[in-house]
């Protein structure tokens, strides 16, 4: 007979991690962070996704950043931290995630990546980056890579994110207008 420890954990009760980059150019106060938008809720992010089994982390985080926004650079090998979201599952689910987050000094550009036209790109001071992503705990990553404050009366309550029922709603009305096009041809 097993104890309490061994039962196992439901899929949905475990906590799933993603890497992410923090991409940034300059210094001083010429210091640039990228965010990028996401492609569900066109919210302010940075580049992110899964663990990759054939890369390591910050050399996943460094492909996310490449395939969002078109970045090359130099990866940090340590985490600067991490944070925790909700990540909205095709199903309208929520599902909390990890993210640790891997700074990527960018060196390069490209003209065209993989999700080109699905994002968009905005190099912003640390302060506009902090106040432009929702999570309370990127903010406080961005404020601390980059050695700024922000004064307590320009910290607003993050934008609520949208509730599952809104994504499955919002997903719903796009198909059916998608569909209506088509039958209208």
């Amino acid at each position: 007979m097993g104890n309490v420890t061994d039962k196992p954990v439901k899929q949905a009760e475990k906590k799933r991690r993603q890497v992410a980059a923090l991409p940034w150019r300059g210094s001083g106060a010429d210091l640039q962070i990228l965010l990028v938008s996401s492609r569900e809720t066109k919210r302010w992010v940075i580049p992110k996704g899964w663990p990759m089994k054939e890369r390591s982390d910050p050399a996943a985080a460094a492909q996310e950043a490449f395939e969002e926004a078109g970045l090359d650079g130099v990866i940090a090998e340590q985490p600067l931290g991490e944070y925790e979201y909700l990540k909205r599952l095709k199903s309208g689910a929520a599902r909390k995630v990890k993210v640790d987050v891997y700074a990527l000094e960018v060196t390069g550009e490209h003209a065209t990546w993989p999700e080109k036209g699905q994002r968009t790109l905005q190099w912003m001071s640390p302060v506009e980056a902090a106040l432009g992503v929702q999570e309370p705990e990127l903010r406080d990553l961005i404020v601390g890579f980059a050695g700024v404050e922000l004064p307590t009366e320009e910290r607003p309550a993050p934008a609520r994110a949208p509730t599952p029922v809104k994504v499955a709603w919002n997903r719903l009305r796009r198909r059916v207008t998608a569909l209506w096009g088509r039958a209208r041809r």
